[in-house]
């Protein structure tokens, strides 16, 4: 893909990308590359089959800024550079000592090796880091509570894997069309979409997230407070690597080894109740919805805006413990 023939086909979408110069370049430099070996579920990669990488879906990005405005350079750019600044497992311990990705990503803009090849193709880091900011806003990030491409392929690849998806995602991409800053698509597909972030929610708010993601969470305030990698450090590491980190940190070692082998010993139940165990909460759900030939679900499609708003019903709020 970037060692010549510059272009690719998305597995998930099956959009054929022909990359530009500049993005041959960019999946040549090391924040790229470094994201196919991040997981895009974080730590529940560890108890789902959702073991696709962050550079997989930021092409998927890439292929729908591509198939929707081929020629818009600075769309493609930051739908490839968008992720830049996640950190090991992706969301799992965002905000843990003031860790903040999309900080990180501006920073890594502006810096070696991106900023030199972004400035070679007369491309200004400062109008990539504003893009991703929603100045101006595109499809790329959208606007509140609107289906984005960045989140439509979270959805669909997120779909795919768990099984949760009965449409071919390339007939499914057919069906959509760009209105502004949003997607939008017909009434049947929109029912498609939004059961998928229904889908999503409920994966957030599950065992199969809330348990791996609060031990991760523990073990890197603890990695970091027991004088092992420094923030600095961490934050560019691999997947492969945070773990090896844990396991050489005494304080983290048996029990980020207990969570990749016995995660099934983990207990998690809902509320806030003082017990055994540590609390956890989620910080939000996500409920963004497409438009239906160009209106809001709640213009078009109330039955889709009501399904989309229990899901603020959704627990955020959990107890955490291992089995004895």
């Amino acid at each position: 893909m970037a060692g010549g023939g510059g272009r690719f086909v998305d597995p998930l979408w099956r959009v054929e990308v022909r990359l530009a110069p500049v993005e041959v370049e960019l999946l040549r430099c090391e924040p790229v590359r470094r994201l196919q070996y991040v997981a895009h579920a974080g730590a529940s990669a560890l108890t789902t089959l959702q073991s696709y990488s962050r550079l997989e879906h930021s092409l998927g990005v890439l292929a729908l800024a591509a198939h929707f405005r081929p020629e818009d350079e600075l769309l493609r750019v930051a739908a490839l550079l968008h992720d830049i600044g996640h950190l090991p497992l992706s969301h799992t311990f965002e905000g843990v000592g003031g860790l903040d990705h999309h900080a990180l990503g501006a920073g890594l803009l502006s810096a070696e090796p991106v900023r030199p090849v972004l400035e070679r193709h007369g491309i200004r880091p400062e109008a990539v880091a504003a893009l991703l900011d929603g100045e101006p806003r595109t499809p790329l990030t959208g606007h509140p509570g609107l289906l984005s491409l960045d989140h439509l392929d979270s959805y669909v690849r997120s779909g795919r894997a768990g099984g949760q998806l009965d449409v071919d995602p390339a007939e499914l991409l057919g069906r959509l069309r760009l209105a502004g800053a949003a997607v939008s698509t017909d009434r049947e597909t929109a029912a498609v979409l939004v059961a998928l972030v229904g889908a999503e929610a409920r994966l957030h708010t599950s065992w199969d997230n809330v348990g791996p993601v609060s031990v991760t969470r523990r073990l890197a305030r603890r990695l970091l407070d027991s004088g092992g990698p420094s923030a600095r450090r961490l934050v560019r590491l691999t997947d492969a690597e945070f773990w090896a980190a844990l396991d050489a940190c005494p304080a983290t070692r048996d029990e980020s080894r207990r969570l990749r082998y016995q995660p099934h010993q983990l207990l998690v139940a809902t509320g806030t109740a003082d017990g055994e165990g540590w609390g956890f909460s989620l910080r939000k759900i996500y409920r963004s919805a497409p438009l239906v030939a160009g209106r809001t679900v709640e213009q078009a499609a109330p039955e889709l805006a009501e399904e989309l708003e229990r899901l603020a019903l959704l627990p955020l709020e959990f107890r955490v413990r291992w089995a004895s």
